[in-house]
């Protein structure tokens, strides 16, 4: 059984600033009576409409300033993990131009060993080195849909500025429809001006939430992906690592034999 009563608001955190429980819906039914009893029902049921609302707007903000704030997080990270796969991806290149050298060794000392095998080597053509480090040290290259995940994220900084709940402030004047904006029906909402704006901002907010959740499922989607190649290339690195290991013993008992 739930502890909370089925009148309560859940955006209102009034009484959670206090420890409490949130502080019911009021209706007609639990206005208080008696000498300082409002003289005007509908009135103070109207001034707590405004309070709920008010509220639930000032709510809705904070979880889309913690919503864009979530998504900084996650850039952040995705783009970590973009240099990460660069310094793995040169240790790869490291990797591969040190078997290649060993191999030259090998045959070298081969060919000192063997006056036959010096002479075949000497006719023979060098073997052509991998192009490693010709082009010079390129960027890493995440997987596309992390790099357009975070491409997409980068292009909301401007607007997380421009509607970060702490540098805007709710004008009624602002928040009212009016021409061009008033193409959107407003049947759907109180008469009110003052309580219409509320609700045209909660919807507002709700829609940049929407919009904004899909964006870090996408980044998730995208570090997750990218994760996983770079345990791949782990693994990759890893049996390079072994296999480069075996052929330098290898070759320092050859060395030893001279």
């Amino acid at each position: 059984m739930s502890a909370y009563p089925k009148s309560y608001n859940p955006f209102d955190d009034d009484a959670e600033d206090e420890g409490g429980l949130p502080s019911p819906w009021k209706d007609a039914s639990n206005i208080p009576d008696g000498p300082g009893a409002p003289a005007d029902k509908q009135q103070y049921l109207r001034q707590e409409v405004m309070r709920r609302a008010e509220a639930t707007a000032a709510s809705t903000s904070r979880s889309l300033s913690l919503m864009y704030e979530s998504e900084k997080i996650g850039v952040a990270s995705s783009e970590e993990l973009v240099r990460q796969r660069g310094v793995l991806e040169r240790t790869e290149k490291m990797v591969d131009k040190m078997d290649q050298d060993l191999k030259t060794s090998q045959k070298h000392i081969n060919s000192i060993k063997s006056m036959f095998g010096g002479f075949v080597n000497y006719f023979k053509s060098k073997p052509a080195e991998t192009l490693l480090e010709q082009n010079g040290t390129l960027a890493p290259q995440p997987n596309s849909r992390l790099k357009e995940a975070i491409s997409t994220s980068k292009e909301q900084e401007a607007q997380y500025q421009a509607s970060h709940p702490n540098l805007r402030k709710l004008n009624d004047s602002d928040s009212i429809s009016g021409g061009a904006s008033s193409a959107v029906s407003t049947e759907a909402y109180p008469k009110n001006p003052h309580l219409q704006a509320y609700h045209q901002k909660i919807d507002s907010n709700l829609d940049e939430l929407s919009v904004g959740l899909s964006r870090l499922r996408n980044i998730a989607l995208g570090m997750q992906t990218e994760i996983e190649e770079q345990d791949d290339i782990i693994d990759r690195l890893t049996t390079k690592v072994d296999k480069l290991d075996v052929n330098i013993k290898s070759t320092e008992r050859k060395v030893r034999q001279l």
